[in-house]
């Protein structure tokens, strides 16, 4: 191979920039030249395919930082769909014109679904992102266990919930693609947001729900148990509300506040999604979510009765007992600490490589064991396809969560411990400590990198 493609797809994360930098670290190495395509499979979609050269002479472009959070390329949420031939012919001749030999496309499962059809025309790999942690298995043949059912009118997936004989002896040494990139610095952002918010809810004597994101997968809200929320709920596992609020009644006795992170795809037990449907979907089909924290917040004081927060004498309506915040978007942006930045450039040059060496449809990945630590791998994406053809998003393995208190399990602790033992490099703190308030932010503005990429961008000829 001479050319490669990359792109980064789907939602942005911090560690997307360190991905592109290790791919093309690995590429000089070899003596390929990388071609950076702009705004992820939607350069496809253009006449003439916006790009950047990554690697001129064999050597990174300066823009490229791995400390910079989000991606230098751009990114989207458009996916090539394999149901129009005639746009298939287009994107394989505009392949053909940008001469690539290969592609790696930056995403997680979304991007892994829509990358299929570009690999009947070149060889094309995925390097793993989400700060969801939802792009892997928590045991080899977890995939075969989603199946099709009819709803209603609809027809929807759904889990065994006992697979036989596959989780019995779950081992998270065995678990495939054990952390994604983007992952450790949306735990960050999460567990520091529920210290802070601690301090204020003890203050004045309140209950808050903390909110992050994590569609179907609760791992950021496992992640925040580092910030030591008083209760931890998660999509995977159906709460009933009643035992939520005895909880939040025990815990409030005993120590006048409380403090609840909560999934923004949280389920109670009655099928009741808390995350209130807006009855359209995002560019990725996604039904879009937003207050579950807030209706967590109606649904706990009505079955608590605000008299509980009113005979105290801090409140004159019991409403004012509660406040909820939302982590929001800050999970998905900013430096990215340093296991991030490191293990994203290794999952990257690996990507590299694994395309040099002749894979295709294949997964660059991130394992763990006791003895070797952190390694890279690679797996065929048929490991993470269901027995309908569809990759799904890695869910919380129910041994990680203690439903009963509602908190983070012995294994979970386990499972998190390797990620976060040394996530934050000292060089973390010393470039916030230098940087944050520098007092030249005050007198000059941003410096968007888009700026200088603007400048470097090619196009095909008409």
């Amino acid at each position: 191979m001479q050319r490669i493609g990359i792109l980064t797809a789907g939602g942005d994360t911090p560690a997307l920039n360190s991905t592109i930098l290790g791919a093309v670290r690995y590429a000089n190495s070899a003596r390929v030249e990388v071609v950076g395509l702009l705004n992820g499979f939607s350069a496809f979609f253009q006449e003439r395919a916006p790009h950047v050269i990554l690697n001129p002479l064999y050597q990174e472009i300066p823009q490229l930082d791995a400390t910079r959070g989000g991606t230098i390329l751009g990114s989207s949420r458009t996916y090539v769909n394999d149901e129009k031939p005639g746009l298939l012919d287009l994107i394989h001749k505009r392949i053909k014109r940008l001469r690539l030999d290969g592609l790696i496309c930056i995403g997680g499962d979304g991007t892994l679904n829509g990358l299929q059809p570009i690999c009947d025309m070149i060889p094309t790999v995925l390097a793993p992102k989400t700060i969801d942690n939802d792009l892997g298995l928590n045991y080899a043949g977890e995939a075969d266990q989603w199946i099709k059912k009819t709803v209603g009118d609809e027809l929807v997936y759904e889990k065994k919930d006992h697979p036989t004989g596959l989780d019995e002896n779950f081992d998270i040494q065995k678990m495939i693609n054990y952390a994604t990139p983007g992952y450790a610095t949306a735990v960050y952002e999460a567990a520091e947001g529920v210290r802070r918010v601690r301090t204020t809810a003890e203050s004045h004597q309140r209950v808050a729900i903390i909110e992050v994101m994590g569609r179907h997968s609760g791992y950021i809200a496992l992640g925040s148990s580092y910030g030591q929320p008083d209760i931890v709920l998660v999509p995977e596992h159906q709460f009933n509300l009643e035992h939520v609020a005895r909880r939040v009644k025990k815990i409030y006795e005993h120590q006048r506040h409380a403090v609840i992170v909560c999934g923004e795809g949280i389920i109670g037990d009655d099928g009741r999604a808390y995350g209130a449907s807006h009855g359209s979907t995002d560019p990725s089909g996604n039904i879009v979510l937003s207050g579950a924290a807030g209706n967590l917040s109606a649904a706990l004081l009505e079955s608590i009765g605000a008299e509980f927060f009113e005979q105290g004498g801090n409140f004159e309506d019991g409403r004012a007992a509660f406040f909820t915040r939302k982590v929001g978007h800050t999970q998905r942006g900013g430096r990215p600490l340093r296991f991030d930045r490191f293990y994203a450039a290794q999952l990257g040059g690996n990507a590299a490589k694994m395309l040099l060496d002749g894979s295709n449809n294949a997964v660059s990945t991130l394992q763990w064991n006791e003895s070797d630590g952190f390694t890279v791998g690679t797996h065929d994406a048929s490991v993470f396809r269901d027995r309908y053809g569809e990759i799904h998003a890695r869910t919380l393995h129910p041994a990680f969560y203690n439903s009963e208190q509602l908190q983070i399990s012995a294994l979970g602790k386990q499972y998190l411990h390797p990620i976060f033992e040394n996530a934050i490099g000292p060089e973390d703190t010393e470039f916030i400590r230098q940087s944050l308030f520098d007092y030249g932010n005050l007198y000059h503005g941003y410096k968007s990198v888009n700026v200088d990429i603007r400048k470097l961008t090619r196009y095909l000829d008409d």
